[in-house]
């Protein structure tokens, strides 16, 4: 179960800093139904809530 969160939450990693989803779309693009649930463990998985991290580490087009 750890590994399987694991790899949702790189899967959500990815798609905050690559696309525009919104938080809701990236949480069911990445295997999750619960948005509380999905912002708890993304939090305790990076260190800091969903929007802050898409904030940190978007990658920007020039």
């Amino acid at each position: 179960m750890e590994y399987l969160q694991k790899t949702r939450i790189e899967a959500a990693k990815k798609l905050l800093e690559q696309t525009n989803q919104s938080i809701l779309e990236v949480m069911l693009n990445s295997g999750y139904n619960d948005l509380k649930t999905f912002r708890q463990l993304f939090k305790k998985n990076s260190g800091m809530p969903p929007k802050d991290y898409r904030d940190k580490f978007k990658v920007r087009v020039a």
